[in-house]
């Protein structure tokens, strides 16, 4: 099951919440229902290599160049 990040409308709380299915779901400071889901991108720490797909330069689309460390 996926876990989602969420913003408060009331209270204005950012908060992970763990969803099953169609669950509701509470801001856990106020208690509103009205909340939003936030827009939430991937990350992976601890890797020396660049993950499959991705190329290892950030300032380019070389998987290795002179600017590469």
């Amino acid at each position: 099951m996926p876990i989602y990040e969420y913003k408060c409308d009331s209270c204005g709380e950012d908060f992970e919440k763990l969803v099953f299915g169609s669950q509701e779901v509470i801001c856990p400071k106020c208690s509103s229902q009205k909340v939003k889901k936030k827009f939430s991108v991937f990350c992976s720490t601890g890797t020396e290599k660049p993950l499959a797909g991705t190329s290892g330069c950030t300032s380019c689309s070389k998987t290795t160049c002179s600017t590469c460390k």
